[in-house]
């Protein structure tokens, strides 16, 4: 018998935009939990009846959501359902609730002196992010009804845009469905209780309770899983067990709430090297190989890719490659930076005003250091798939260096698609810390001058070492590659 499993996610695999005829044509969707569950899905299809429920986020895709069919063929093979939610309540939900209020509660970003402030405004934003959150569990529930799949009904439902969507299928489905199973994954890192409470009261509790809906509530670190129980036992008084495993995948414990137990876990989420390195193949990304390896000259490369989000902290690993070359002078002519950004979320004045700052070092960097044959850094803020790709496989040296991250799927990628080998310098407080330890040089996101010495340490690194260190992140990457990280969430949902 067939399973049917029901992907939900704010964005989904394919976008639509208008053709110059008015006709709608569909693109392939980007993005490091996009790419990771679609990669996963392939390997789950051929056994099961699929479909993915996702906003429209555009004119054109609210235009295919309005059509009578709304199964839309995502070019990987994956039918999507676009939900045309109302621009207000979307815009409410998105940029006020879950980027300007959950996304800064979890990375610890908020300048607590100033913000947040919840008054009378945020109101109509959590009634936005309730009927936001509504209309995917109204669209789940449908998807699942009666005489839907013999084989039974999973439901995978993804990150913190939708965290109150299990409790509320549950409500919808309770005793109508035994053979329907849901889980939550929250791909972001979890914030310990004192600065949860941070969150209105009523607040806080309602998003625990969301999650707790679910049969299986999955993280990408053990960290995050540990903060998530805390936060259970002490905002919820939730009953919970924790099983006290030491390693960085699997079962951590299990929450009594409401009459119902959620098993907690940690999957990690590595890369597709295969689809990865054919990617790089492509004329596309050769090209732009062939340009960065001559605007190098043969120097080394220092790489950074990223949004230009405040929790990927640009600023500090700008000023730590200015001290660098400060501190160091025999690397000055000898090295480029080149950082490539992606611009995020502009609809936020801070990520307006942080995308400014990061412009404005990375001129100050060239002005103070640059000659008249070295240009010492390359910015550039747009999104540049191909040439993002081109530069991992070029680098000697990958900067990742989050305030905090869930996982960070660039930290893997950079090694995988290195053709000679790449220093990850790398951020203690990435979920991607937990796997990668052994073989990154792991830094204090916030100490410039810890990540100006590691970056020397990287540059100096002799080719075999930085070899070796490589190819070891490179197979850990594999080892928990999105098939496995979504097959195991399947199986945990099968017990």
């Amino acid at each position: 018998m067939r399973q049917r499993v029901l992907v939900a996610s704010n964005r989904g695999p394919i976008s639509f935009q208008f053709a110059a005829d008015g006709s709608l044509t569909g693109q392939r969707g980007g993005g490091g939990m996009i790419a990771g569950v679609t990669s996963g899905l392939a390997a789950v299809a051929p056994q099961a009846d699929v479909t993915w429920i996702c906003a429209a986020l555009s004119d054109a895709d609210r235009a295919v959501a309005r059509q009578p069919d709304t199964g839309t063929g995502d070019p990987g093979g994956v039918p999507v359902r676009m939900l045309d939610i109302p621009p207000d309540i979307f815009d409410r939900a998105y940029n006020n609730v879950a980027n300007s209020t959950l996304w800064f509660v979890h990375h610890l970003l908020f300048d607590t002196t100033n913000q947040p402030q919840f008054g009378l405004a945020f109101a109509p934003d959590w009634e936005s992010y309730l009927a936001y959150n509504e209309a995917f569990a109204d669209a789940l529930a449908e998807e699942a009804g009666p005489g839907r799949s013999a084989g039974g009904v999973r439901m995978l439902v993804q990150d913190y845009h939708l965290s109150l969507v299990p409790r509320m299928l549950r409500e919808r489905l309770d005793g109508a469905a035994r053979d329907i199973r849901i889980a939550h994954f929250w791909h972001i890192p979890w914030a310990p209780p004192d600065y949860y409470r941070i969150l209105p009261l009523e607040v806080g509790r309602a998003l625990l309770d969301g999650i707790l809906g679910a049969d299986h509530a999955g993280f990408h670190a053990v960290r995050w899983a540990a903060a998530f129980l805390d936060c259970c036992a002490a905002i919820l008084g939730a009953e919970v067990d924790r099983t006290g495993g030491a390693g960085i995948a699997g079962t951590v414990g299990r929450v009594r709430y409401r009459g119902h137990v959620t098993e907690v876990a940690v999957h990690p989420m590595g890369v597709d090297a295969d689809a990865l390195r054919a990617r790089a193949r492509a004329a596309d990304v050769r090209a732009h190989i062939s340009t960065l390896e001559q605007a190098a000259g043969g120097r080394k490369l220092i790489v950074r890719v990223d949004r230009t989000e405040l929790s990927k902290n640009i600023v500090r690993g700008l000023a730590a490659y200015r001290e660098l070359l400060a501190t160091r002078p025999q690397w000055r002519g000898r090295v480029i930076h080149l950082a490539f950004a992606y611009p995020s979320r502009s609809a936020v004045p801070e990520y307006r005003a942080y995308t400014e700052r990061v412009r404005r070092l990375a001129r100050e960097i060239t002005e103070e250091f640059g000659t008249a044959d070295w240009n010492p850094m390359i910015l550039e803020v747009k999104d540049d798939y191909p040439r993002s790709l081109a530069a991992c496989a070029l680098a000697d040296v990958l900067v990742v260096n989050p305030i905090r991250d869930g996982m960070n799927l660039v930290a893997q990628e950079g090694p995988v698609l290195s053709e000679r080998g790449c220093a990850l310098v790398l951020s203690r407080e990435a979920g991607a810390a937990a796997t990668l330890a052994a073989d990154a040089l792991l830094v204090n996101p916030y100490d410039i001058s810890e990540t100006a010495d590691a970056l020397h340490q990287a540059l100096a690194m002799t080719d075999a070492e930085r070899q070796r260190r490589s190819a070891a992140i490179a197979a850990t990457a594999t080892t928990f590659r999105p098939a496995r990280w979504l097959g195991d969430q399947l199986a945990c949902l099968a017990t």
